[in-house]
Order: structure tokens, then sequence, then C-alpha cells
């Protein structure tokens, strides 16, 4: 049953960690060998005991999902560590899993968007779609990996994003794109990609409004318009492509850089 739900956490695409009591000296809550299963918000499954010891190793597995570190193993005296009366000692062994995934979020799901999210699947990472439209977030691949999120007002769903999340904008059009631009042009963290997808001449439509809506001038063009590599014809797929090799690219530099992907 365990085993069972591990499984059943990596197919769901979420960062979660794998905690083990590798061993036991005196009076300790559990046997050796005692697992559980928790993320950011706590117990998911399983228990190496409970109490205080649980309690600590569940701060430690949140702390080690936040700063996205693979493994650790503590050895803890439960008096002077754990703060508990009895004189035992812990092992414990917390593996992560999920904790490098990278991260796109994707506003509008019409035709190019399907293509890029097909592309983007098969690939190390979980997909975010935001769009107003529930009959095109159906026709979205299916996948642990996605993430459909029916929104009326897309733009709104900007100050929820991760703050290493590549965002592109891809919607029906200005009057959509813009809006979500202007979040995360307004956005106090930056992402490390904006792209919208359009021509120079929208490029230059973008920046002026984004100047009148308040931006500072030197921040206006802080964006990627046109987005992908200039491969490709204009077809949904071979659009797709340019855009997700773009994003490889750039995830791939940033890791170069010593920065988060």
């Amino acid at each position: 049953m365990f085993w069972q739900k591990h499984h059943e956490l990596l197919e769901s695409g979420g960062p979660f960690v794998l905690v083990v009591l590798a061993d036991a000296l005196g009076s300790a809550p559990q046997e050796p060998g005692a697992k559980m299963l928790c993320d950011t918000k706590g117990l998911i499954f399983g228990t190496i005991g409970g109490g205080k010891v649980e309690a600590l190793a569940l701060k430690t597995a949140a702390d080690l999902l936040t700063n996205k570190s693979s493994t650790a193993f503590v050895d803890w005296h439960l008096e002077k560590d754990v703060g508990m009366t009895c004189g035992g000692r812990v092992k414990l062994y917390f593996e992560t899993y999920r904790t490098a995934d990278w991260q796109i979020a994707i506003f509008g799901a019409g035709h190019v968007a399907q293509a890029v999210v097909a592309a983007l699947l098969p690939l190390e990472c979980r997909v975010i779609c935001v769009d107003a439209r529930q009959d095109w977030l159906e026709a979205l691949p299916e996948s642990a990996k996605l993430e459909r999120r029916l929104r009326e007002v897309p733009a709104m769903e900007i100050q929820s994003l991760a703050p290493d999340t590549f965002v592109l904008m891809m919607t029906q059009g200005h009057a959509t794109d813009f809006p979500v631009l202007l979040e995360c042009m307004k956005r106090e963290q930056k992402f490390p990609y904006v792209g919208v997808i359009g021509s120079k001449s929208k490029r230059a439509v973008l920046v002026k409004d984004l100047i009148a809506a308040g931006v500072n001038p030197q921040n206006a063009d802080l964006f990627t318009c046109p987005i992908g590599l200039p491969i490709g014809k204009s077809t949904p797929a071979e659009i797709a492509v340019s855009v997700v090799a773009q994003l490889i690219q750039l995830r791939d530099a940033r890791f170069a850089d010593g920065q988060e992907g």
C-alpha cells in the first residue's frame, strides 16, 4: 500500500519527500524501517511515529523541498535535538522527488498552445495552461504533468505562479495577451522568461501600452516577442518546435549560470 501511494505521487508530477527511519537507539517512537511520504503541506501517507520527531521531520522535509535539495541524512538525539524527555536517538533518511521540475505557464489554449503543450509534456517539466474557454482546455492532452486552470480573468493567475516559472502568452490576441503581460511586468519578483506570441510590430505596441499603463520604460521591454527560434514554418507544430527549443536553450543557460531552472 505504501509503495502504491509512492507510485501515485510519482505519477502526479508534484514534489514530495520520502522519509525513512533508518535506525533507532533507546526509546524511539517507531521501529527502524518506518516510512512516511510528505510535502510542504505536511504528512501524506505513513508515519515514523508521530509526536515531536515526526513534526521536526515534516519541517525538515518542507525545508528540503523549498531549497530544492535532493537527499539528507540526520542523526537526532531525542532530548537535545528534538526536545523530548527520553534519551533515545533516531537516524532519518530524506529523499526528495520532483524538486527540480521545470514549470511553464501557458496563457491560452488555442491551436499553437495545444501544439506547445504536446511538445513539452514528454520533457521533465510541469505545465500550467490557463484559459477562459473550457472546451479548449478540455482539448489539451491528458497528462499528470498538466494542470488546466479555467479562469474568467486569466491575468489574475500571475501572482500565484512560482518565481522560477517560464511564462508564455498565446491567447486570442493583443486584448487578452496584454493584461497578462502587464501583471508580469508589475510583479515584484520577475520571471526568468516572459514571452508573447506575435510579430515585431506587436511588440512595439505592447511596449507602448505598458508604458502608458505606468510601467517603467526601462522595464517595459523585458519580455520576448516574437517567441521561438528563427526556424521552421508558421504552422502550429513547427512554431511549437521553435518555441520549445528556445525555452530549453534558455533553461540550460540558466543552469550553466548556476541558477535554478
